[in-house]
């Protein structure tokens, strides 16, 4: 697997459950983006551009399911999540020589809860997750934790 030498352009999402519907809004130029998953609660981007870039729309359906087979990950280990707790997807395009590749970095950020723990979900979430296993192998994927 080769990586990216050039990062030529970016999709940043950051997404998070939202269980608060009265929660800060985007603001102008931007708009929010509800994804669902059968039988999960809403998934939602909020403050997306109005005009994504394929990289961003490969982030935000990324985000949408990682973000929530990590919760599924977190019950099938019996532990219970923060309500804050919320995942950042950045798929980056660029070049290594002449050719054209893919990479994305994870930020999952679960407050108050062991660094072990959280990266024990994240790796359970990489393995259910649909998107996470079509490009195992194709892309370089890096998943940072954060628990403060």
């Amino acid at each position: 697997m080769e990586k990216i030498e050039k990062v030529l352009n970016s999709g940043n999402t950051h997404a998070t459950v939202n269980r608060n519907p009265d929660a800060q809004r985007g603001e102008f130029g931007v708009y929010d983006l509800k994804l669902t998953a059968p039988d999960v609660e809403n998934v939602e981007f909020v403050a997306t551009e109005p005009h994504p870039r394929a990289e961003q729309l490969f982030a935000g359906a990324w985000s949408a399911c990682y973000t929530t087979v990590f919760g599924m990950a977190a019950q099938l280990k019996k532990v219970t999540l923060p309500p804050d707790y919320s995942v950042d997807i950045k798929v980056n395009i660029g070049q290594t020589g002449s050719a054209w590749f893919l990479g994305a970095q994870f930020t999952v950020r679960v407050p108050g809860l062991d660094r072990e723990v959280v990266e024990s979900i994240a790796h359970l979430a990489h393995q259910i997750c649909p998107y996470s296993k079509s490009v195992r192998g194709n892309i370089e994927v890096v998943t940072d934790i954060v628990t403060a």
